[in-house]
């Protein structure tokens, strides 16, 4: 198990590298501040950093093998992330015919359902103020054009 930690860790400092390479092609910034350049320039020096320390990290500690934790999470873990995934390719699959609206109202109404939240008042509030609210602040006052879908809601 150790070996696959390290040979992760420096599989993550290579792509690091190879993301901070291409980050040279674009403007680190332009006349309205930061360009295209600048978020991926710090995420790949970022996880390169992190990835770096994780693998001098499993060098230092996990000899013999103890400190060595399990990659794969228990049985209501693995639930919870494929729940999560599971939603997120509905959203990506429902988002341009029924809108961002509905869409978003159902994925924050059910998805936090899901993971054992049980407070019905609050996943209410919440689906109704994460979907029509951030739809309402994006699309009228920041003018971020979002799907509407097939019945206009």
């Amino acid at each position: 198990m150790r070996k696959a930690w390290q040979y992760m860790s420096l599989l993550f400092v290579g792509l690091s590298i190879l993301v901070l390479v291409h980050t040279f092609a674009y403007p680190y910034h332009d006349r309205l501040g930061p360009g295209p350049g600048f978020f991926p320039f710090w995420m790949a020096l970022i996880m390169g950093g992190l990835s770096g320390g994780l693998f001098f990290q499993t060098l230092r500690t996990m000899k013999g093998g103890e400190g060595i934790s399990v990659l794969l999470p228990d049985r209501e873990g693995l639930f919870r992330v494929l729940m999560i995934l599971v939603s997120l390719s509905a959203v990506v699959g429902l988002l341009d015919f029924l809108g961002f609206r509905l869409v978003m109202l159902l994925f924050l109404f059910f998805l936090p359902w899901g993971l054992g939240l049980r407070r019905w008042l609050g996943i209410i509030i919440f689906a109704l103020l994460g979907s029509f609210g951030v739809f309402h602040v994006f699309y009228y006052w920041l003018k971020v054009p979002l799907p509407i879908g097939v019945w206009g809601i």
